[in-house]
């Protein structure tokens, strides 16, 4: 597995992201995902500040700002879930946050989300073919994931390595243009 020899990052001590309305969205994380609320703050002007545990000490964070502008599907964020439609979204914006789950229980909790009301997509099994999803599951399959949303519209994936990263994988960098366009052979 490859190392970093230029800084020792552990993780991800959080993700901040924002939410339209905290309650609900705490009652999305913590009582439909059981993220356990660590932390909540007061933020001056009335806004919030909510920090979820996420595994590994890491957390995902909310921010609620008054008065805020409203999400802006296929801008702020993708706008479908990927076996339903279009997925892009703006430069600089975060389309998907996904959740490292095992693999041993990566159907259960696909159904677990069902159960629960969650709209889940398809599971997707994620190789390196032309659409990188393959139509059966084969030994070129590196993850497996499933794609749901939270209440403001943010896609989310349950996402489960199916492999170990190695030296036979794909780890180029295409080649780009002054502007950072991908320059065609």
């Amino acid at each position: 597995m490859a190392t970093n020899d230029r800084f020792e990052l552990r993780g991800v001590n959080h993700i901040a992201l924002v939410s339209s309305d905290m309650a609900r969205t705490v009652r999305f994380y913590r009582d439909v995902l059981g993220m356990p609320l660590v932390k909540t703050i007061a933020m001056p002007g009335g806004g919030q500040h909510f920090f979820f545990d996420i595994g590994n000490d890491d957390c995902l964070a909310f921010f609620w700002f008054p008065g805020a502008a409203p999400a802006q599907p296929g801008i702020s964020h993708a706008g479908s879930l990927p076996d339903r439609g279009d997925i892009t979204s703006a430069h600089a914006s975060m389309n998907h946050l996904a959740f490292d789950v095992p693999l041993e229980r990566f159907e259960e909790y696909r159904d677990a989300l069902a159960d629960a009301g969650v709209e889940v997509s398809a599971i997707l099994d994620h190789d390196e073919s032309e659409y990188q999803v393959a139509r059966e599951f084969h030994p070129g399959v590196f993850v497996r994931s499933f794609y749901f949303r939270d209440p403001d519209g943010i896609l989310l994936e349950f996402a489960s390595w199916t492999r170990e990263m190695g030296r036979d994988d794909d780890v180029q960098v295409p080649p780009v243009d002054a502007s950072g366009r991908p320059v065609s052979d």
